[in-house]
């Protein structure tokens, strides 16, 4: 028995050192990459990512290894960027180099590489240009939406009216309220708040959001190669996105039977043309799939990323009274109460304009971005990334940047504001992250948080149900994406 042990433990010690030398060579072959800890076979770095922190993880890596290195999620290598100047030498300076999407795990059996979103290559340069143009013809950044969004605004004021100053969640009337706004462009129409069909998908959406941003799906993304083989997130997230494409599929096929194209209603009816128009065309990326999938992102990205920041924006206003009374002065000077706010007001209200910018740095909603990949070997820094790579650029790391922000984990609108009190821009502002990949509809968020924060405020202030100090914004869910806090408040007509 003795001897029997002896052999294999021998053994195993044997084929754990054959193992990692293997694992070793194999590294040493991809390219000459940013250096980082060394990982073990099969489960990379996990003594140093802790699967719930990953984002803690990677910024504890920065003290050692610099703001570039390396680390394994399971055996995929992973290149880590952080802070302002490397970010912004990959994103912009060696974007084409860096313009490759790698999908969440958690995702890749419902995209698979398609969609505007989640597609890279050709099929991406193809969804990307089209899906801009579209947007645009529908008014994104012009007249039309900004009075398609002041309706959907009057819409949200009398839901919050309703309320009659007594205590609230806002998160589903929100939602409901910036939501109706992509649905008029890639549907043709807006929603009740009351419609059946609406309220199934705003759950389902909601639903998917908090599951993608959960402890166990962030486990799951690191580890897929092992978890893959169990149920996990990654099932109730295809079966939740599945119902909204679904929806998506059966809009489409309605969208079908009565299309004139001559006369299009809205991005599926596009979307449709551009099929028929290429239908004989073989490199053609105009199909039912990326039809599908392209409008889903479009809904989603639509919806959670404004309704996240108007959420988290009630909030800090509520704790910070100071600031939401300085808000409050601005706008009754620049347009006071008898008529209702538009985009041009932005420029004569530059505190608004950086209350605004403040909350969307501090709330820090994809602190990772998108996972991008580099299209091919690049040099970088005195590196060699492998095409194929997957690039994490920590948009929280740029957000969050000491060396471009003072007291940078305070709330603090002044970092938008100079000596004069004049709005001024920070290049290192990038919640819509940047270079080839930044957000399709920037624009239309930009313009959609400017006209519901200050509608909401030329009406009412905000009342919290416990003291300023006791307000806490510590998030709901901090995985990929970071889910607000849940809470209520009661909106006091002014």
């Amino acid at each position: 028995m003795e001897l029997s042990g002896a052999v294999t433990l021998f053994l195993v010690i044997y084929l754990s050192c054959l193992a990692i030398t293997s694992f070793k060579k194999k590294l040493s072959s991809k390219g000459r990459l940013p250096p980082g800890p060394t990982p073990l076979p099969l489960i990379g770095n996990f003594l140093q990512i802790k699967s719930l922190e990953i984002l803690t993880s990677l910024l504890k890596l920065q003290e050692k290894y610099g703001p570039v290195f390396t680390v394994y999620f399971g055996t995929r290598p992973i290149v880590v960027l952080c802070g302002h100047d490397a970010v912004k030498e990959a994103l912009i300076d060696k974007a084409e180099e860096f313009s490759g999407r790698a999908t969440n795990p958690t995702l890749e059996r419902t995209f698979q590489g398609h969609g505007v979103v989640f597609s890279t290559g050709e099929r991406w340069k193809q969804l990307r240009r089209f899906s801009l143009t579209v947007l645009r013809d529908f008014g994104m950044g012009k007249k039309s939406i900004e009075e398609r969004i002041q309706e959907e605004a009057q819409f949200l004021l009398e839901e919050f009216k309703k309320t009659k100053e007594k205590p609230f969640n806002p998160a589903f009337i929100l939602s409901c309220a910036v939501s109706n706004v992509i649905c008029s462009i890639v549907f043709g129409n807006r929603f009740d708040y009351e419609d059946k069909d609406f309220q199934a998908i705003m759950e389902m959406m909601n639903s998917s959001f908090r599951e993608m941003s959960s402890a166990r799906a962030q486990l799951y993304d690191i580890y897929v190669s092992i978890l893959k083989y169990f149920p996990g997130p990654q099932d109730k997230v295809y079966d939740l996105l599945g119902g909204i494409r679904a929806y998506i599929a059966k809009r489409v096929k309605k969208n079908q039977e009565t299309l004139e194209p001559n006369f299009p209603r809205d991005f599926i009816d596009c979307f449709l043309i551009q099929m028929e128009k290429e239908k004989d065309n073989p490199s053609s990326e105009f199909n039912m799939r990326n039809l599908e999938l392209t409008a889903l992102t479009l809904f989603f990205g639509g919806t959670e990323t404004v309704s996240s920041t108007l959420r988290y924006g009630f909030l800090l206003l509520m704790k910070y009274p100071e600031v939401q009374a300085k808000v409050h002065e601005e706008i009754d000077q620049v347009i006071g109460q008898n008529r209702a706010p538009n985009i041009e007001d932005r420029s004569q209200m530059p505190y608004m304009d950086a209350v605004i910018h403040e909350v969307q740095r501090v709330s820090d909603l994809f602190p990772m971005a998108l996972p991008h990949m580099v299209t091919r070997d690049t040099e970088f820094r005195g590196y060699m990334i492998p095409k194929g790579t997957e690039v994490y650029p920590v948009l929280s790391s740029v957000l969050h940047d000491p060396t471009m922000f003072k007291n940078p984990h305070a709330f603090n609108p002044g970092n938008f504001l100079d000596e004069n009190g004049c709005f001024k821009k920070n290049d290192a502002f990038v919640p819509f992250s940047s270079g080839k990949r930044i957000c399709l509809g920037e624009a239309l968020a930009r313009m959609e948080l400017f006209l519901y924060f200050t509608t909401i405020l030329q009406s009412f202030r905000l009342k919290p149900l416990v003291t300023p100090d006791k307000i806490d914004t510590t998030p709901a869910e901090n995985g990929s994406a970071v889910i607000p806090p849940f809470y209520h408040f009661c909106v006091i007509p002014r």
